[in-house]
């Protein structure tokens, strides 16, 4: 069994989870993902690994309470355990020296980019990130991505902390000031799609991060397919890290949509199960 150690409420139904995963965090690396059950007929959820300390055998995840299986998830608590967890999957980040940097994460994926940013650093990078969020509420983790990083920028769509606007602003003024070698975003799949086609006509290299539907993790079902370049590739064995330039964001979009009927119906069912008290969704 895999126990939660520390839960942490990041707000805006986000939460943390520090997990006991010797095994996992023995192999886990920046930009990796695994994959976590809670309970029995619900959704395997594939997250990318947030963070992992390999003396204290733990992974940390971090993820929004947004459909039955994920809610099922946020209502256990330190000293439970998930059904089960399985990991690290996915190809890892490609960390190198490589001058400047810029690492770009928006909403809940201010969490997978802060292992990124850590590792970029440790090999001599000087590294830029920027933290975004529709208002000051919505943030998190500023003063782990501030440690990890050179330098630290925060934008709010509302203006409430920070940068009044997008996190594409501020990433545009410092490729027209400042020679950057590449990009890393990861977030919203809009927010990825908007800084792909800021940075394309500046030539710098842009790395996004893909999270679409995933039942095996192994590339054998294909429901992670993307197209990248005209070409169909797994996010699970080929990803989920892609040339942002490459990706057809309409395309994985649209995929995105497919199911949002069935998952409306899985979470008003999975809520009319808790007002009447009979889900079974702990495991001890």
């Amino acid at each position: 069994m895999f126990k939660i150690l520390d839960k942490e409420d990041l707000g805006n139904k986000v939460y943390g989870f520090v997990m006991e995963a010797p095994r996992i965090a023995a192999k886990a690396k920046p930009g990796q993902f695994f994959i976590v059950r809670q309970g029995e007929g619900y959704e395997r959820i594939p997250l990318t690994i947030a963070d992992f300390d390999r003396q204290k055998n733990t992974i940390t995840m971090v993820f929004q309470a947004v459909g039955a299986s994920t809610l099922a998830l946020s209502l256990l608590e330190t000293g439970d355990s998930v059904t089960d967890m399985v990991g690290p999957l996915g190809q890892p980040s490609e960390i190198e020296k490589l001058g400047k940097v810029v690492l770009v994460g928006g909403g809940v994926g201010i969490a997978p980019i802060y292992p990124i940013a850590k590792a970029l650093k440790e090999v001599g990078n000087e590294v830029i990130s920027i933290i975004g969020a529709r208002s000051k509420n919505l943030l998190f983790w500023e003063d782990r991505m501030r440690e990890a990083s050179t330098r630290l920028l925060v934008a709010t769509d509302d203006g409430s902390y920070g940068h009044p606007g997008f996190v594409t602003t501020l990433l545009e003024d410092l490729i027209k000031t400042e020679d950057i070698a590449r990009v890393w975003a990861i977030g919203p799949m809009v927010m990825m799609r908007a800084v792909t086609n800021m940075t394309k006509p500046y030539g710098t290299k842009t790395i996004v991060s893909m999270n679409p539907v995933m039942v095996d993790g192994t590339g054998m079902c294909g429901a992670c397919r993307v197209s990248v370049g005209g070409q169909t590739k797994f996010a699970c064995v080929d990803g989920p890290e892609f040339d942002g330039h490459a990706v057809d964001f309409d395309l994985a979009m649209k995929r995105a949509a497919m199911f949002k009927e069935d998952e409306k119906a899985a979470l008003e069912a999975f809520e009319a199960r808790l007002e009447r008290g009979n889900c079974q969704c702990q495991t001890k």
